[in-house]
């Protein structure tokens, strides 16, 4: 019989191929490399503690023969190594309850993003054939609408960075890091890695698709629901609720009324106009804080020195990124959606306003490096009005258009020159996806909260990474849409409104969710709540 152990802390030089990791870690346990029987990676990461000591680190499965692992283990337990048995968690999927209801028609499924999908596929998966409704278009459609408006066409409404399969997520790196784990994630990446994601974000400490790889793990992801009986709608946009008696009956679209009895709410951040129609249906909404700030862009070769030091530009080591948060100004600034070799793009979804965000591809092979730098923004800073957040943002968003010429030019400011309180002039080097900046002074662009939280904490981050944060830094702003201002309430347990028996808020729009993964897993839950409460539709 044959038994699995985990073994930690493996260290590999950056020269070290993957292949002799086995050999590494039986030698470690005191065992011949013919003990391993079979190997997997289980974690890796980059140990950048110090630059002159830049090593991979490596967690492991190794599955061995019993006697042989009874010997690892007891040698380890004697030497203090960090080996113990190993036991995969499982997923756990439960399916319908013994009181679950059959539907009376199939599940809906409201947006298409990394939430949508996942629960969609997975409902599909369980036999309920759902309809997924998107009111965007599908991705290689999306692709030359977004292709278009960087050539310094029009901003398309309905299908542009934001709206369109894969939601927001498309166009936003693809990073897969999540601040939770367990069996949850781990389905949604082996989803997305079966998806023709490479298999290494399964064990990556800092998993990454790149922007270039989405559309087609988006568009497979879409083939695969709909071979198992479900169906997709493009360019229909879900416009009003019909609920009775507190149940959920139907839906009203651009392309006419969908019967429904359960709906999976996930539109993603940005759908303004539906927060809009919730509140005036009687959903329940509840400002939420969010982040707010600007989109600090650098040279990627002073992040690799920062970073690498004197193993700066090691074929093994690829673009470095940062992590960097402080206490400035009253409140916390911090970075975050950190794109090493990437691109600072506008995160618009609809005509006459402004927002910047970043993205980069698999080769991180832009020579700029960016980063949010946000603050949070707490509801009793606004107003008690439940989408007193969206109309904070719209404010900032509506003057950066103006100030950018009215035809989206990104307002840009070396860092220096905003922390001197002198405007910009000329033009400034920046990866913008549109082309068009404009330099100028951005502090009557951001919140009073944002511009002092900025002052004060710049030099303090300058500091942390080696006087080379700032650089040759720009600031490109405002940068408003990296989470919703918004909560739609659910039950803790079963995941539907309080207010409408059958509708399930789901993912980043809802509030509950922070990232491509983590509104992959809300997906998913929301799904596995659906099959407990209801059965497929005969």
């Amino acid at each position: 019989m044959n038994t699995s152990v985990k073994i930690n802390n493996l260290r590999l030089e950056l020269d070290d191929p993957e292949e002799t990791l086995p050999t590494r870690a039986a030698g470690r346990l005191g065992l011949g490399p013919d003990s391993v029987l079979r190997w997997r990676i289980l974690r890796k990461s980059l140990d950048a503690r110090r630059a002159d000591d830049l090593h991979f680190s490596y967690a492991m499965e190794l599955e061995l023969p019993a006697d042989a692992a009874e010997r690892a283990l007891a040698a380890s337990a004697r030497a203090g190594l960090a080996v113990q048995p190993y036991l995969a968690e499982s997923f756990d999927w439960p399916g319908s309850g013994p009181d679950a209801r059959p539907l009376d028609h199939r599940p809906v499924v409201i947006g298409a993003g990394p939430a949508g999908l996942i629960a969609g596929y997975l409902l599909a998966l369980n036999g309920y054939r759902p309809l997924v409704l998107e009111r965007g278009r599908a991705v290689k459609d999306r692709v030359a609408d977004v292709r278009r408006f960087d050539s310094g066409g029009a901003i398309d409404p309905e299908s542009n960075y934001l709206f369109g399969e894969g939601g927001a997520g498309t166009f936003s790196d693809g990073k897969l890091t999540s601040r939770s784990g367990g069996p949850d994630v781990h389905r949604v990446l082996e989803i997305l890695a079966d998806c023709h994601g490479k298999p290494s974000i399964l064990y990556e400490h800092r998993p990454h698709l790149g922007s270039n790889r989405l559309p087609l793990i988006v568009r497979t992801l879409r083939k695969k629901l709909e071979d198992l009986g479900g169906e997709v709608r493009f360019s229909c946009r879900v416009e009003d609720l019909d609920f009775a008696d507190g149940r959920l009956r139907g839906l009203g679209t651009s392309s006419g009324y969908i019967a429904a009895d359960a709906a999976v709410l996930a539109v993603g951040h940005s759908a303004r106009d539906t927060y809009d129609m919730l509140l005036r249906r009687g959903v329940p909404l509840l400002a939420k804080p969010f982040q707010f700030g600007v989109r600090i862009e650098q040279p990627q070769e002073q992040i690799n020195k920062a970073q690498h030091g004197p193993r700066e530009g090691h074929p093994a080591l690829g673009a470095a990124d940062y992590g960097l948060s402080v206490r400035a100004g009253g409140c916390d600034l911090f970075t975050f959606c950190m794109c090493a070799g990437g691109y600072v793009m506008p995160s618009v979804s609809e005509p006459g306003y402004f927002s910047s965000n970043g993205m980069s591809e698999s080769r991180h092979d832009s020579p700029f490096a960016n980063s949010g730098l946000v603050v949070t923004i707490d509801p009793a800073e606004t107003s008690s009005h439940p989408l007193a957040g969206v109309h904070f943002q719209q404010r900032y968003e509506r003057a950066a258009y103006v100030a950018g010429g009215r035809s989206y030019a990104a307002p840009i400011q070396w860092a220096r020159d905003f922390l001197n309180g002198r405007a910009s002039k000329g033009t400034l080097p920046s990866s913008y996806t549109r082309s068009a900046t404009r330099a100028m002074d951005l502090g009557p662009l951001l919140p009073e909260k944002v511009a002092r939280a900025l002052l004060k904490g710049l030099p303090i981050m300058d500091r942390r990474l080696d006087r080379r944060f700032l650089r040759d830094a720009t600031l490109t702003g405002p940068e408003s849409r990296g989470s919703s201002p918004v909560r739609i309430p659910r039950d803790p347990d079963s995941r539907q409104s309080p207010a409408v028996a059958g509708l399930y808020p789901c993912g980043e729009g809802a509030g509950y969710a922070g990232g491509i993964v983590s509104a992959a897993v809300d997906g998913l839950r929301t799904a596995r709540s659906l099959v407990a409460a209801f059965a497929p539709p005969r």
